[in-house]
C-alpha cells in the first residue's frame, strides 16, 4: 500500500507564473513610486519604528493567501493505492528423465546425468507457484516423485537418481511418456506439461511413443521433447571391469529426432536439441519462459481530498490582513 500526492486540476498551477509576474511589476512599481532626496544628517529625523519595519510583510500575507487558493483551485489529493495479486491455478509439471546407462556419457560435463540434474534443479526451485513430478526410464519406468508443490522432495528426488542397474536398462520412451501422462491425466490444473529427456532411440518397453503421445493430446496434455548428446560421438560405457566399474569408449550418439519431434507437435509442445551443457540450460530457461503461470493484479484507489485546508489557510490569511490593516496599521498611508 502506497500514499501518493497528486492533483486533479494541476492545470490551474500555471497562475504560480502569473503570480510571479505581478508580484515583480508590484515590487518594480513600489521602487519608482517611492521618491529620493538627499539630506546632509539624519540626525533630525525619526528612527523607524516597529510598525514601519513590519508593515511591508502584509503584502506578503496576501501573496500568500494567493499561493495556497492557487493549490486548492489545483484540487491536491492524498490517493491511497492498494495492490492485490491473484495467481490462477498454476502449471502441473511431470519431468521424464532418461536413466539407461548412455547417459553417463562424457560429452556434456561432467556426464549427461549430472549436467542434466544440475540445470533441472535450477528450473524445479524457479517453478514457484506450480507442482512437479518425477518420472525415470530406461528399459522401463516409474514415478519416482508424484506432482507435489513441495519443491525439497522433488530436489532430493533428483540429487537420488543414478544409474544403478536396478531397472533394465534401455530407452522405453514410450513408457516413459505413458507413465508421465498416467501422473497428469486426472489434474485440475490450468496447463499440464511434461519435458521428455532422452539421448537415444526407443528400443525397448511395450508401448508404442505414439500412442503415448495421442494419449497426452486426448488429456490435454503438452509435451516438450529434449534430445541430449553431442553431435558425432561420445565417450560413453561400453562394458564393464573386472571391479565392477564401467569401461569407456567412443560410441556414436544417435538420437531419434524425427520421432521427439513428432511427439511434441501431436502434442502442442517444441522440440530442444542441447549439444553440451550452455544448450541444455538455455533450452530450460526457454520452456520456462513458454510456461508461465498467469498472475492478475489488481489496484484500488482511495482518493482523499485536501484542498479544504489550503481553502482555510488561505481565508486566514486574507482576514489576517485585512485585521492588521484596519487596525494597527491603520494610520499607514
Amino acid at each position: 500500500m502506497t500514499n501518493d500526492i497528486t492533483f486533479l486540476n494541476p492545470e490551474f498551477l500555471w497562475f504560480f507564473i502569473m503570480l510571479l509576474i505581478v508580484i515583480g511589476f508590484d515590487f518594480s512599481f513600489k521602487k519608482l513610486k517611492n521618491s529620493n532626496f538627499k539630506v546632509s544628517s539624519l540626525k533630525f529625523l525619526n528612527q523607524p519604528s516597529f510598525k514601519s519595519k513590519v508593515y511591508p510583510f502584509l503584502i506578503a500575507l496576501r501573496y500568500l493567501a494567493i499561493t495556497f487558493l492557487i493549490i486548492a483551485l489545483a484540487r491536491p489529493q492524498i490517493l491511497d493505492v492498494s495492490v492485490q495479486t491473484k495467481k490462477s491455478r498454476g502449471i502441473d509439471i511431470v519431468m521424464a528423465v532418461d536413466v539407461s546407462s548412455s547417459m553417463l556419457a562424457q560429452d556434456l560435463k561432467p556426464n549427461r546425468l549430472e549436467a542434466l540434474k544440475s540445470v533441472a534443479k535450477e528450473f524445479i526451485n524457479e517453478r514457484v507457484n506450480d507442482r512437479i513430478g518425477l518420472v525415470v526410464y530406461a528399459g522401463e519406468s516409474y514415478t519416482k516423485t508424484p506432482v507435489t508443490s513441495d519443491k525439497s522432495i522433488i530436489v532430493n528426488s533428483l540429487n537420488e537418481i543414478v544409474f544403478d542397474g536396478i531397472i533394465e536398462d534401455g530407452t522405453a520412451i514410450g513408457m516413459g511418456l505413458a507413465t508421465s501422462v498416467n501422473r497428469l491425466k486426472e489434474s485440475k490444473a490450468k496447463s499440464k506439461v511434461i519435458i521428455l529427456l532422452t539421448d537415444g532411440v526407443n528400443n525397448s518397453g511395450f508401448i508404442d511413443p505414439n500412442t503415448s503421445a495421442n494419449l497426452a493430446l486426448s488429456f490435454g496434455i503438452k509435451t516438450y521433447t529434449i534430445g541430449l548428446g553431442s553431435n558425432g560421438n561420445a565417450l560413453a560405457p561400453i562394458g564393464l571391469n573386472t571391479d565392477g566399474s564401467f569401461r569407456y569408449g567412443l560410441t556414436k550418439v544417435e538420437i531419434d529426432e524425427k520421432l521427439l519431434k513428432t511427439i511434441a507437435e501431436t502434442t502442442g509442445g517444441l522440440y530442444f536439441r542441447a549439444t553440451d551443457n550452455k544448450k541444455l540450460k538455455d533450452i530450460y530457461d526457454e520452456i520456462n519462459k513458454l510456461e508461465k503461470t498467469e498472475i492478475q493484479e489488481f489496484k484500488y484507489t482511495n482518493a482523499e481530498e485536501v484542498y479544504r485546508i489550503f481553502v482555510l489557510i488561505s481565508i486566514s490569511l486574507i482576514l489576517l490582513e485585512w485585521i492588521l490593516r484596519t487596525t494597527i496599521f491603520k494610520s499607514f498611508i
